[in-house]
């Protein structure tokens, strides 16, 4: 690919020490004040290394990454390249703002995990939890395989042309596709492919079917399922998934709403209901 052959074979062995140590950020939490800037600081180390012999300019730049880091550890790595490269010009240029590194990376958590979390958190994990808990109901072993397949193969992917790309386009890339309009339609994209898989995964997976009936004399009894499929079918799966997005817009912890549905299918079933 265009974007590692145009880097030198040490800056690719940098790189690519950058691209494993990545996987370390999210078991660095370091309060409120950090986050994961350990994670980061000993993600871009082989960087500093390379690029600052003295030791005092190697703290001088370790310290300065010591500020609050938090971003979609999917497209994190583009940071880390871009920073990377940014170092490189602090190390070459005597009159470059050093400032500007932690400027840029601080400017860019946001708009990133914006697009992470929507491919990554909304889109991939949807579809890769859908296909994995459809075998997986169906006792097939390849149900948790397929999730784990299809969901780290492209963030494993993502994560290593990332790197190379912050290194080698730079914050020019995502000013680009910014102006373009270019990212206001990816992610636009991603919302609705999203909205689409759990809907889809809403009508196949929460199952709502009525034993109640109405009895007529001197013929079949009246199914209100059958009525009610009739109406719209999946009414009930769908105000259920609704009221539960609902609880958990209003903070309502998880716990208690997985509780609350199990109390009341239980009680729904002890009735005769379903």
């Amino acid at each position: 690919m265009k974007l590692t052959k145009d880097v030198s074979k040490e800056d690719k062995k940098m790189l690519n020490s950058i691209f494993w140590r990545s996987f370390t950020v999210f078991g660095s939490r370091a309060g409120a004040s950090m986050a994961h800037a350990p994670g980061f600081i000993y993600s871009i180390m082989p960087a500093i290394r390379r690029y600052y012999k003295n030791p005092e300019d190697q703290a001088e730049a370790l310290s300065r990454h010591t500020t609050w880091y938090n971003i979609t550890q999917n497209v994190g790595t583009f940071v880390m390249g871009l920073v990377a490269s940014m170092e490189k010009k602090n190390s070459e240029e005597k009159d470059f703002d050093p400032d500007s590194i932690v400027a840029l990376k601080t400017s860019l958590m946001g708009p990133l995990s914006g697009i992470g979390d929507s491919i990554f958190w909304g889109v991939l994990r949807v579809i890769a939890a859908g296909v994995g808990i459809s075998l997986a109901a169906q006792g097939s072993i390849l149900g948790p395989i397929l999730f784990l397949i299809i969901y780290n193969v492209p963030s494993i992917l993502t994560r290593y042309y990332l790197t190379y790309m912050g290194f080698t386009l730079g914050s020019t890339f995502i000013e680009n596709i910014y102006e373009s309009g270019s990212m206001k339609l990816l992610t636009k994209a991603a919302s609705t492919l999203g909205l689409l898989m759990i809907g889809s995964m809403t009508a196949s997976m929460v199952i709502f079917k009525s034993k109640l009936s109405i009895p007529i004399s001197d013929g079949k009894p009246i199914l209100i399922q059958t009525y009610m499929d009739q109406l719209f079918k999946g009414l009930i799966p769908l105000l259920v998934t609704l009221g539960c997005y609902w609880l958990l817009s209003k903070k309502v912890n998880v716990n208690w709403v997985l509780l609350g549905v199990l109390v009341l299918a239980i009680t729904l079933g002890l009735l005769g209901v379903v």
